[in-house]
């Protein structure tokens, strides 16, 4: 079978520009069937039905076996792109036949394709957090902001239209700030806005995983605002054209099936998984892992939850607000039929809580501790490879030596951010900061 991998980096503006032609690369050719499937290598927890699918190679695995019993031979194609939009504009040119995306591109998706006579409907769910936690705002170590209402006049860096931009809106409204009027914000693709942010061009980034996690890591960034703040369920999917599906159902069962498969490669061996997600696109697996981990940031189950399709309601005043989107039918463009049919898979308990995680250089599985203190006893002293904690708070998961720190008494706590570290500080009496050092010291 023959399997081509192409980079086409492509910025958002190829989703607002006038596109024309129909058709598409999804059709037989004698006995053959050429599959594009458009995906985002670094935003990792859409790895299930890309990067980590890629390299399993079960999709064609399924296709093969299919193809076998139909006689007919399967292509696929595989395009990597840096955000969602691009997807969506291939796909309503009828050069990509299966995208996955963020929960804002969807929407965008499912009113181009609407508008251009390409309709496309939602089929799975690749990566979620229930509160929102797949979002940060991050802004330079030595940034003089300390929390969100601190953005006000301020240069922020976002992809208009993604999942990050949808959580910058919300957080600037909650924090009294108008999101047009009282930030200057720059629409600049991910890798773009990294830059900017450290060479000191824009005050704050607003973006989704992996980029908040892999700045924070480097010692590039740190979080002034964590997304699961807003309580509000993030997730990123998967979509097909609507036409597509119709003439090559089997093939989207098949992409389907494959899914699962990646789904329950990922759950069963996370540190695994991780390291080859890493070796595909060059982020450090440590990165991967405080999303795509066990109890990581990122939650893996293909069903279409309620919760994540409310959700996908909510978000659409957001982006009309914008002027990105007239209306979207969230319940037309959802089809639950085509997931209904794949395999099914390992029975999935549902999102857990995170709990504190040490992975020592050498190992090859990661230690769990009931508390953070205890993580930080066993990680002094020892050749460590990351360490794991979770906000005292919206549970998100972040790197301990990059947590605000808070001891009280003899209970030590972590948070993402500092403005979340004070609050709790200005609610107890008895707590106060501390350094990571300090902490390390009082754990022992």
């Amino acid at each position: 079978m023959h399997v081509r991998r192409v980079a086409l980096p492509v910025a958002l503006a190829a989703l607002l520009a006038p596109l024309t032609g129909c058709g598409g690369p999804a059709g037989a050719d004698g006995d053959t069937v050429t599959v594009t499937v458009g995906y985002q290598s670094k935003t990792i927890n859409t790895v299930t039905a890309g990067t980590l699918l890629r390299s399993l190679g079960y999709f064609e695995e399924e296709l093969a076996a299919r193809g076998k019993k139909d006689g007919v031979t399967y292509e696929v194609e595989w395009q990597d792109y840096a955000t969602g939009a691009p997807i969506t504009a291939q796909m309503v040119a009828g050069k990509i036949d299966i995208g996955s995306m963020g929960d804002f591109p969807l929407l965008l998706n499912a009113a181009r394709g609407k508008a251009l006579k390409q309709p496309t409907r939602l089929v799975s769910v690749t990566g979620y957090n229930l509160r929102g936690g797949l979002n940060t705002v991050v802004t330079a170590p030595g940034s003089p902001l300390r929390s969100l209402a601190d953005l006000a006049g301020k240069k922020v860096s976002t992809s208009i239209g993604s999942a990050a931009d949808g959580t910058l809106v919300r957080a600037l409204q909650h924090a009294g700030i108008d999101p047009e009027k009282g930030v200057r914000k720059l629409n600049q693709q991910p890798s773009v806005g990294a830059s900017a942010l450290t060479a000191g061009s824009v005050d704050a980034l607003s973006q989704f995983v992996a980029w908040p996690g892999q700045l924070a890591f480097e010692g590039k960034a740190k979080a002034l605002y964590d997304g699961a703040e807003l309580n509000l369920p993030t997730f990123h999917g998967v979509t097909v054209r609507e036409k597509f599906a119709k003439k090559h159902t089997k093939v989207v069962d098949a992409f389907l099936a494959a899914q699962r498969r990646a789904t329950d490669h990922l759950r069963a061996r996370p540190v695994e998984a991780a390291e080859s997600v890493a070796d595909e696109t060059g982020l450090p697996a440590e990165v991967v892992y405080l999303y795509n981990g066990a109890g990581g940031i990122a939650t893996f189950d293909p069903a279409l939850r309620p919760e994540l399709i409310d959700a996908l309601k909510q978000d659409v005043p957001v982006l009309k607000d914008a002027g990105l989107v007239k209306d979207v039918d969230v319940d037309a463009f959802v089809d639950p039929g085509p997931l209904g049919r794949a395999a099914p898979s390992a029975p999935h308990p549902g999102a857990s809580a995170a709990t504190s995680q040490l992975w020592l250089k050498g190992q090859r599985s990661l230690r769990s501790f009931d508390s953070p203190r205890q993580l930080l006893a066993a990680a002094k002293g020892r050749d460590v490879r990351a360490a794991y904690v979770p906000d005292a708070v919206t549970g998100t998961l972040w790197f301990a030596d990059r947590a605000v720190w808070v001891a009280e008494g003899a209970e030590l706590r972590a948070f993402v951010t500092e403005a979340g570290a004070l609050r709790y500080v200005a609610r107890h009496a008895a707590a106060r900061t501390v350094s990571y050092t300090e902490a390390v010291g009082l754990a022992a």
